[in-house]
């Protein structure tokens, strides 16, 4: 199974794709950032997001995509952005028939280190120690991926994870 893990941002959106077996052996395939350029208009930085999700899913044809949840900001035009990032990400997905599912940032750091409250530090020291990595992938937003990727790898088959988590698409 591969997973593209989805850290959303208008800035950097970042991503990690993770191949799992049958008997939960899991490898780092790739992880990256997308970014955007800060004075492009919205409109042409989602685009930028859109199409760099787009050849991710066409280069790995992974078989479900974990996309980090919307986080509620205390600048409300902050979260209404995002939410625009995370559409076209969304869309990218549901065009190309990949199963999405996505997890509230407490979801994934409880799933990666065993605690919601997690801080960057621990979910990329567990990030190197599950997938026997030398250094915990750069930058932050890349690792943030990577969790996502993780999270669904880890715990698909798991129920309390399962119920937590918002499903759309189908499955290929």
């Amino acid at each position: 199974m591969i997973v593209l893990g989805i850290d959303p941002g208008t800035a950097t959106t970042g991503y990690g794709v993770v191949k799992a077996d049958h008997v939960g052996a899991m490898s780092l395939i790739e992880c990256g950032v997308i970014r955007t350029k800060p004075r492009d208009p919205l409109p042409a930085r989602l685009q930028n997001i859109y199409e760099g999700i787009t050849e991710l899913i066409r280069t790995h044809h992974p078989d479900a995509m974990s996309v980090e949840d919307v986080f509620y900001a205390q600048n409300v035009r902050t979260t209404i952005v995002l939410g625009h990032a995370r559409g076209v990400i969304l869309l990218s997905a549901q065009q190309a028939g990949v199963a999405i599912f996505e997890y509230p940032p407490a979801v994934i750091k409880k799933a990666v280190v065993g605690t919601g409250s997690a801080t960057k530090l621990q979910v990329q020291f567990m990030i190197m120690r599950l997938l026997r990595l030398r250094s915990a992938p750069q930058p932050s937003d890349a690792a943030d991926g990577v969790a996502a990727a993780l999270t669904y790898a880890m715990t698909a088959r798991a129920p309390q994870f399962s119920a937590e988590a918002s499903v759309f698409g189908v499955t290929r």
